[in-house]
């Protein structure tokens, strides 16, 4: 599938950054969803909601650095308000999240 091409202009206004994985419980009445609390560099965590338990346990995020697009537009997912998205890489429908090799602080943009 060929993707359209976009400028660096256009790239530039995504903010991704490394964020850090302070929580992680699944969401009440669903098999799918869970709610992380990500440290991204701001001072307060942010909530995100992500389709992913069927991959992953909660407990076994916590503690990773994940990649969090933080600019995206909040959405109210079963109620609960998601202020970003965490990146994963689709292999054949099963999600793999985007870390980094190293430990480095939250916040950090990604580039």
């Amino acid at each position: 599938m060929e993707m359209e091409e976009i400028s660096i202009e256009e790239f530039e206004r995504l903010d991704m950054r490394v964020g850090k994985v302070l929580k992680a419980e699944k969401v009440p009445g669903s098999r799918k969803l869970i709610r992380l609390e990500v440290d991204i560099g701001e001072g307060e965590p942010r909530q995100l909601v992500a389709g992913i338990a069927d991959f992953y346990e909660p407990e076994e995020l916590v503690g990773m650095n994940i990649i969090v697009l933080a600019n995206l537009r909040p959405k109210k997912i079963m109620g609960i308000e998601s202020r970003g998205m965490l990146l994963a890489a689709d292999v054949d429908g099963r999600p793999v999240l985007l870390t980094v090799a190293e430990d480095v602080p939250p916040g950090t943009k990604v580039r």
